[in-house]
Formats: C-alpha cells, sequence, structure tokens
C-alpha cells in the first residue's frame, strides 16, 4: 500500500488532436515542496485542472490520500487547497468574508474557522487587514490570502499554479517563505508550478514537464546532472528547447 500523499497514473489529456498530458505518472510523498518546472504550453496548467476536478482526465487516474479522483472525487479534493494562476478572491468582500464563505463550503462551525482565520492571518501579519476590502490590498497580500484560504481546511496537498506571477521580488520570497513554513509545521505536500529556474532550485524536488511527458526528476542537483548541464537553468533550456521529435519518455 502506497504511503505517499498524491499518486498520478497514467493522466492522459488531449484537445482534439492535441495531446497536453501524454501518460504522466509520478508520486509525491509528505513533507516536500515540489516544484512543477516546464515552459509554457508544457501542461502544467492542464495538470492542474486535472488535479483539481475542473477537467476530466481522458485516461488515468490520480489518488489524493488514498482516495481515487475518479471514483472519490467529493474524498479525494478534501485534501486539496489550491492556489490558481488567477486570482480568485471576491474583491468586494472584506478579507474575512472571503475567507469565511471558503471555510463554510468545506463545513468548518463558525466559531473553529473564526479561530483559524485569525491564526493563518496573523502568521502572515494581515490580521489588520481582515475588515479591509480585498480590493483595497496589494497584489502579494491578495495571494496571503489566497494561500489562507487554501490553508484554511488544513489540506494534505498543496497546488500552487504559478503563484508568483506579477508580484514583486519580496512578495515573492514572502510566499515562498510562508509555504514553506507550513511543509515545515504540518509536513504538508506542495505541488509548485513555475516556468521560473529559480523558484525550482529551492525546492525539494523538481519534476521538469515538456510537452505534457515528465523528462526529469528529482533534487535539483540530481535533475541538473540527469540533464547533463552545469546548472539547472542550462539543463531546462537545453531539454525545453528540443524539437518534438528529440524529446523522448524517460
Amino acid at each position: 500500500m502506497t504511503t505517499a500523499r498524491i499518486v498520478v497514473k497514467g493522466l492522459v489529456k488531449r484537445y482534439g488532436a492535441r495531446t497536453a498530458l501524454d501518460g504522466l505518472s509520478f508520486a509525491l510523498d509528505a513533507g516536500q515542496r515540489v516544484a512543477l518546472l516546464g515552459p509554457n504550453g508544457a501542461g502544467k496548467s492542464t495538470l492542474f485542472q486535472v488535479l483539481t476536478g475542473l477537467f476530466a482526465a481522458d485516461a488515468g487516474d490520480v489518488e489524493v490520500a488514498g482516495f481515487s479522483l475518479r471514483r472519490q472525487p467529493t474524498k479525494a479534493l478534501a485534501h486539496i487547497g489550491v492556489v490558481f494562476q488567477q486570482m480568485s478572491l471576491d474583491l468586494d468582500l472584506s478579507v474575512r468574508r472571503n475567507l469565511a464563505f471558503h471555510a463554510a463550503l468545506h463545513g468548518i462551525p463558525g466559531a473553529e474557522a473564526n479561530t483559524r482565520i485569525e491564526a493563518l492571518c496573523e502568521a502572515r501579519g494581515m490580521k489588520t487587514d481582515l475588515a479591509r476590502p480585498v480590493r483595497e490590498l496589494s497584489g502579494g497580500n491578495r495571494r496571503k490570502v489566497e494561500l489562507v484560504r487554501a490553508l484554511l481546511h488544513r489540506p494534505a496537498v498543496i497546488l500552487m499554479d504559478e503563484p508568483t506571477v506579477g508580484l514583486d521580488p519580496k512578495s515573492r520570497r514572502d510566499l515562498l517563505g510562508a509555504i514553506d513554513a507550513d511543509v515545515k509545521e504540518r509536513a504538508s505536500t506542495v505541488l509548485w508550478a513555475t516556468h521560473l529556474v529559480e523558484e525550482a532550485e529551492s525546492a525539494d524536488r523538481v519534476l521538469v514537464l515538456h510537452q505534457g511527458r515528465l523528462v526529469a526528476d528529482g533534487t535539483p542537483a540530481q535533475v541538473t546532472q540527469a540533464l547533463g548541464a552545469g546548472n539547472l537553468e542550462e539543463g531546462f533550456i537545453a531539454v525545453t528547447h528540443k524539437p518534438q521529435w528529440e524529446t523522448t519518455k524517460p
């Protein structure tokens, strides 16, 4: 019996004649921040749409905390928290009301939800912003609210889909620090999609996705070595700029 928090088994997703995910398989253990590194169009967002139940795969399955996404979607999705690439907060509601609405969707009682909201916001320096409309917050603070929302139900797996797009360097650093703290405190499993090599370099593990296929998997040092490069950036550029006919399954 697997002890992995999330297991992806032979995922295939097609859009007409184009294959976005081509038999993708991997497993992620507890207590890791895993970088899903790939260029634009690699299949990262499609993978996240499948993992969050927005799209159904054409073949394959995903297990989250032992529950099949295909056969037990409600139980599987209950163990996932998500920060989407596009901001998905209600700009006109306060921070507290945005978070309370999400807590209610997960069946968290009001008093418990309020305790969690205040604790998580305080840990991220946002307790004084609870009554403010989200519209008044900076981009970095909006991302913090989305991270708090993703953590409210204490999920085993956290999906971060290019979460630092448009953020300034300090906000990017703060967001990375916050998610790494959650990995350390709760042994959560984080899959962090990015096309920025510098974000992958600090991860515990790197999955390199190209044309819907996994072309490298390991620590940043192991992936660098597997790609035959002097550093991760050189290897990433080399493998993702090969013509399609040169890119083979591992």
